[in-house]
Parts: C-alpha cells; sequence; structure tokens
C-alpha cells in the first residue's frame, strides 16, 4: 500500500501580513492502514485515489474518487480554500457537505472524503520537535503539541516560573511533571491542587505552622514550599488562590523566603514554582480578581496546553492509547479493540470533547464491551458523543449521508467568564464559530466586535489569541 509524505512543508504568505512561514498539512486518520500526512503549500493540490505528483497526492482507498478534492492557498486569508470535484463518494466538512464551490478551511477542520477521514491543520513556525520531551509524557504528532514540546524544552532548564494555560483535562499536570524532569532539579516534585482546600488550610498547606498557631494545630508542618526545596511545587488551580495569600505566595517566589504560620523568622526555601489554571487569568486582573504582580510573575514562561479539539489529529491514537492503560487497571491481557466506521470516525474526532482526555476515557469505557462487534456504526456511539455543547448550535446531523447541516464545532464549549450583565452575573463568552462570524459581520473590526459583545475591545483581542483566529488584514 504506497504511503503518504511524511513530512510537512511550510508555505510563505505576503510578507505584509505576516513574516513567519506557515506550515500547513492535511492528516489522514481514518481508516488505520491509510494515516500518514500530506504536505500543503501555496501551490494548488489535488488528493484522490489517482492524484500524481508534484501537484497531486494519492490516497488509495477505493471509497476515493481519481481526482476528489482540491486545495488552493488564499494568500489573503492565510489559509487554503478546498472544494470537491465532482467525486462519486462525496466530501464533506465537519458534516456538512462540500460541493464545487471553495470553502475556507480553519485550523483542525475534519474532512471526509469517501471513507476516508482527515484533519486540516495551519501553524506559524517554523516548528521543531525537540529530542529532549519524552513523547510518552506528552504525546501526540499534532502541530500544537509539536509547539508544546518545543515550549516546554526551552522552559524547562530556566529557573522562573511556568503558567501552564489549558482546559480541565488536556494534561496540563504532565507537563508539570515534564518540565520539572528535564530542569534536573535535585529535590522531588510537589503537587497543590488549589481549589481542593478551603481557603482556611492553603496557607498552612504552603508555607507550614508551627505547633498551636491555630485551633487544631497539635504538630508542626514544614509546608509544601519546604518539602519541595530544591525541587519544583506545582499549583494547579492557581486562580482559586484566595487573593490575601496571593502576596504571600508573590514574596515567596520573588524572594526566595517563606513565613510559616505561628512564626516571626523568614526561611529560604529553593523551589520553582509552575502554576496551572483553566480559567482566563488577565480576564479576572481586570475584574480584581486576580494580582497584576502575581499574574505577571507567574506567566514569565506562559505555556498553553491545546485542548484536544486543537489536536484532533491525536484522538483516535488517544483512544488507543487510553484503551490500553483501561485495560491494565482491570487485569485483562490485552486492551479491547475499538473499530468505527467511518461515519462513526468522523462524528469522534469532530466532536468538541469539552471533557477533554477524561471524555476519552468515558468514551472507551462505554464502547469496550462491544469488542468482536465489528465496526461500530455511528447510531451505537453515546448520545452524549451526537450533542453539540455551545449554547444555541444545532446538534450535528448523520455523517454518514454527508448531508447535515451542523455548525463548524470550535475548540471550546462557551464558558462563564466576568463582564457586566443584568444581575452582576457572569456571561458566557462566544464560541469560536459564533466569535468568528461576529468579526466577519463586523468586517474584521475589532472596536465594532467588542460594542457587538458590550466587551472591552481588549477582550475581543484575548479570545482571537485564545481561539487561534487569524485575522485577514488587521485593525
Amino acid at each position: 500500500m504506497p504511503s503518504l509524505p511524511p513530512e510537512t512543508v511550510s508555505c510563505e504568505i505576503a510578507p505584509s501580513v505576516r513574516q513567519e512561514p506557515w506550515i500547513c498539512r492535511l492528516s489522514v486518520v481514518a481508516p488505520r492502514e491509510l494515516r500518514g500526512v500530506i504536505a500543503l503549500d501555496e501551490a494548488p493540490r489535488t488528493i484522490g485515489r489517482q492524484a500524481d505528483p508534484p501537484l497531486g497526492s494519492s490516497v488509495p482507498h477505493r471509497t476515493v474518487s481519481r481526482r476528489h478534492l482540491e486545495f488552493r492557498w488564499d494568500p489573503k486569508a492565510c489559509r487554503h480554500l478546498v472544494r470537491d470535484l465532482g467525486s462519486r463518494n462525496g466530501s464533506a466538512i465537519f458534516g456538512q457537505p462540500l460541493g464545487e464551490l471553495p470553502r475556507v478551511l480553519d485550523d483542525n477542520a475534519v474532512l471526509r472524503f469517501g471513507d476516508v477521514v482527515a484533519v486540516y491543520e495551519r501553524r506559524r513556525g517554523p516548528l521543531v520537535d525537540p529530542p529532549t520531551v519524552d513523547r510518552a509524557a506528552v504525546p501526540g504528532e499534532a502541530l500544537a503539541i509539536v509547539a508544546l514540546r518545543a515550549a516546554i524544552a526551552r522552559a524547562a532548564r530556566d529557573p522562573s516560573p511556568v503558567l501552564l494555560i489549558g482546559e480541565s483535562g488536556s494534561g496540563k499536570e504532565r507537563c508539570a511533571a515534564e518540565l520539572h524532569r528535564l530542569s534536573r532539579r535535585r529535590g522531588p516534585l510537589v503537587t497543590l491542587n488549589c481549589a481542593a482546600l478551603s481557603p482556611q488550610l492553603i496557607e498552612s498547606q504552603l508555607f507550614g505552622h508551627q505547633r498551636g498557631a491555630f485551633t487544631g494545630a497539635t504538630q508542626s508542618q514544614v509546608g509544601l514550599f519546604r518539602a519541595a526545596d530544591g525541587g519544583t511545587l506545582f499549583l494547579d488551580e492557581i486562580g482559586e488562590l484566595p487573593l490575601d495569600l496571593q502576596p504571600k505566595l508573590l514574596r515567596a517566589i520573588e524572594s526566595g523566603e517563606i513565613l510559616p504560620l505561628g512564626t516571626t523568622t523568614h526561611l529560604r526555601v529553593d523551589a520553582r514554582v509552575i502554576a496551572a489554571t483553566n480559567r482566563d487569568l488577565a480576564a479576572m486582573v481586570d475584574a480584581g480578581e486576580f494580582r497584576r504582580d502575581l499574574h505577571a510573575r507567574l506567566a514569565l514562561w506562559n505555556l498553553e496546553v491545546p485542548a484536544l479539539a486543537r489536536r484532533r489529529v491525536d484522538i483516535l491514537e488517544w483512544i488507543e492509547r487510553l484503551a490500553t492503560i483501561w485495560a491494565a487497571e482491570r487485569g485483562l491481557e490485552r486492551p479491547p479493540r475499538i473499530d468505527l466506521t467511518p461515519a462513526a470516525a468522523a462524528l469522534v474526532v469532530g466532536h468538541r470533547w469539552p471533557d477533554n482526555l477524561r471524555g476519552v476515557h468515558r468514551l472507551i469505557h462505554e464502547l469496550a464491551h462491544r469488542e468482536g462487534e465489528g465496526a461500530l456504526p455511528e447510531a451505537v456511539m453515546p448520545e452524549w458523543l451526537k450533542r453539540q455543547v455551545a449554547s444555541g448550535e444545532a446538534p450535528p446531523a448523520s455523517a454518514a449521508a454527508l448531508t447535515p447541516a451542523a455548525v463548524e464545532p470550535g475548540p471550546t464549549p462557551a464558558a462563564a467568564e466576568p463582564g457586566p450583565s443584568a444581575g452582576g452575573k457572569l456571561r458566557p463568552r462566544p464560541s469560536r464559530s459564533e466569535l468568528i462570524a461576529a468579526l466577519v459581520d463586523n468586517g474584521w473590526n475589532l472596536s465594532a466586535t467588542a460594542r457587538h459583545y458590550e466587551r472591552d475591545r481588549k477582550q475581543i483581542s484575548r479570545w482571537i489569541v485564545m481561539y487561534e483566529i487569524e485575522v485577514p488584514s488587521g485593525e
């Protein structure tokens, strides 16, 4: 079986827009035997069963037409357009039928052509995958993961604090462990979840206390800073740290000194701090809910751990990887083999995955008992997998018919964010697709879009960065 080209190439865009190159590619993720990468650049490229190089790439599958799809680079939008070339079995993007009129491809768009499922990726480069980062600790081939491994390699040996930003379940703790391993610090990695303890206990846990320092303190405790001396202190859910403790944490980071409860003597400690959060700390700073000076200090290294919906290339392999863990936890000799039909694979890869890797664990648990039934169709997929997450978007129709009217999924569900609203309640932020639609409606004018959402212009800019939306003609 012919293999697909193994590497990507970068495509330079107009210098007046960006100076950095783009890495653009189409990764076939199903069926399993065809997994591989097709490089895309500024030259038009045809994908088909018998597409010939240099302007064609072959995907040898019986359901793929001889010339099935055409990709063209749009230098103004800085992304590729795709159209169907009158194929026999049709094409779709996120379940929406693709015709002969070109459609703009966004990063992590899921395409199905015939019975082949692929993911389009685009990212500014160049990217170098560092060999020093353990691929078992930070696994995956998605461009976003390659960029994360590169960032981990750069930050690991520096003693400055690191701020890991990512959704719950995206793998921030794994990244913290790898940062600690690569730092070669002699001490241990010590972890505290700031959301797991009451505000009254966090200070004692962090800085320690003397016996009798407060009611119930029947013995002294060294605290996590001293326990991590010479090593790394990982503070998960840092956004939950009470405001009154934040100056004390800032002092400990800046001066290397702590003051245990019940004492008047500062103690020296050497603990590198890695913090993690799934919240928008910049918005919390603007809302007065997090100290600006502490945020600035923590974010000397600012590493984004991408949500699973921003690394769709790896989802099916994550199912295989976590199925092995699932089987080992149950003492099984081998992991369950979870085979999916093309429609089911497209549904799984295109899902929003708001629970990230925890959602994959859930899917494996629900499908493992069906091993031996052959390729599982879309109909037997759990209902929660078929539902859209963001409010106001219609549920996807069947991907098998390639005729649904679902809205393209974005990388994250709507989440509550600070902002003025009736009764002073938190307002949901728009989904990625909703924000893109608003930007288009307002001519990509950030001020007009900010007025549309009744938000500050800086908040629109933060959303654009968070969702990795490229503004074609910058305002």
